[in-house]
């Protein structure tokens, strides 16, 4: 997808997102951060901070950094991406 479409593309993105989560769900969380991170990145300049799709990698982001035991750091990720949801969206 990435030469087809280009790095930036939502459909690449998707993709990226799909790899570290494929990734994460065998354990190998630390390489699904590295993935996750750079999707987030993209996502956020591509997309906005606000973007469900933003959010939702934020959400695997904290799901990545759990599964390596950094408990307080995903804590801090899920209450962000909760709160963004919480004014995007409403309670």
């Amino acid at each position: 997808r990435k030469s087809a479409l280009g790095e930036a593309h939502p459909s690449t993105l998707t993709t990226m997102n799909n790899l570290a989560d494929a990734v994460r769900e065998q354990g190998r969380y630390a390489e699904a951060e590295v993935l996750l991170r750079q999707c987030l990145e993209a996502r956020k300049s591509a997309l906005g901070e606000a973007h469900p799709n933003t959010l939702t990698s934020i959400n695997n982001l904290a799901a990545a950094v759990r599964g390596q035991g950094r408990y307080e750091e995903a804590e801090e990720l899920f209450r962000q991406c909760l709160e963004v949801r919480k004014s995007a969206l409403g309670e």
